[in-house]
């Protein structure tokens, strides 16, 4: 009989490659039609922070020091790793986001582990996690080549915010935070701080952007990313581990550039569709061994 917490486990996983895939594509339309990365990142909180406030301190984990709160607070899905990702999107292509935001998650996460708990990685879990980077390589290769100084400054981007998300994930796992305290401390601080900054002081193109772009992007990112996607990265982390999870993170490559094509219109190179297939068979690895 199947482990219920490993049922949970994997069920949780698949919503977060369902929604992470849906969030780099639609952010990238979002950031190249009209709305700058500030926002984007707006939207989502207006609508994960009006649904989170009422319940935020209901859900507060008081039961963490207050540095454990800040960690969390900074390095979640939150205002911090979202506004890397937009920037880097909209210097980017999805597929090549997604290679370097989420393909190099594994890594900075066992190593974060191997740091701060001494859970040393087994041989098939390297071995998971190196094809994984094999086939995040291939998908990014072609993006490299062609791109310029503005990939350069997207894989930067993405790499800012691999890690700040490596840094929840672990804190998730060793901190045993539920999904209700995961969604307060990340959305109610972002929704807290960051809206009164964008409404004051940073760029916006909202009044001429189409109500329909504006629209897709208050649903899909308040709701999915901002709401959904929080719980369930939570309840991975709890139930598979920081690395399997962050092995989850990595499949996103080869899904969102599959989403990319009829979405975007952005169709991958050859090698490309082989980080696809290789990526897809490190994911099977490591979850198969989590």
């Amino acid at each position: 009989m199947r482990d219920p917490s490993l049922t949970i486990g994997l069920l949780s996983a698949l919503g977060v490659i369902a929604i992470w895939s849906g969030f780099i594509v639609i952010s990238r339309a979002g950031v190249t039609s009209g709305l700058t990365p500030h926002d984007v990142a707006a939207v989502r909180f207006m609508v994960s922070g009006a649904i989170i406030l009422p319940f935020l301190r209901k859900w507060w984990p008081l039961h963490l020091p207050l540095g454990a709160q800040i960690v969390l607070a900074l390095s979640g899905p939150g205002a911090l790793y979202s506004l890397l990702l937009y920037e880097g999107l909209s210097n980017a292509s999805a597929a090549f986001g997604g290679v370097f935001a989420n393909g190099s998650i594994p890594i900075f996460t066992m190593l974060l582990m191997f740091v701060l708990a001494g859970e040393r990685p087994g041989r098939w879990r390297l071995f998971a996690v190196t094809i994984i980077i094999v086939g995040g390589a291939l998908l990014g290769f072609g993006g490299a080549m062609s791109g310029g100084d503005d990939m350069i400054v997207g894989a930067a981007l993405f790499l800012t915010a691999s890690a700040v998300l490596s840094v929840y994930l672990v804190g998730v796992r060793l901190w045993s935070v539920t999904p209700r305290q995961a969604l307060a401390v990340v959305t109610g601080p972002s929704a807290l701080l960051y809206l009164p900054l964008w409404w004051l002081a940073l760029p916006s193109t909202m009044g001429t952007a189409a109500p329909s772009m504006i629209a897709l992007q208050a649903l899909y990112q308040g709701l999915g990313p901002g709401v959904l996607a929080v719980v369930l990265f939570a309840l991975t982390a709890r139930h598979l581990g920081p690395t399997p999870t962050a092995g989850v993170s990595a499949t996103v490559p080869a899904t969102a550039a599959l989403l990319a094509v009829p979405v975007l219109g952005e169709i991958p190179t050859a090698p490309e569709w082989v980080g696809i297939a290789v990526v897809t068979a490190g994911l099977y690895l490591l979850l198969r061994r989590a």
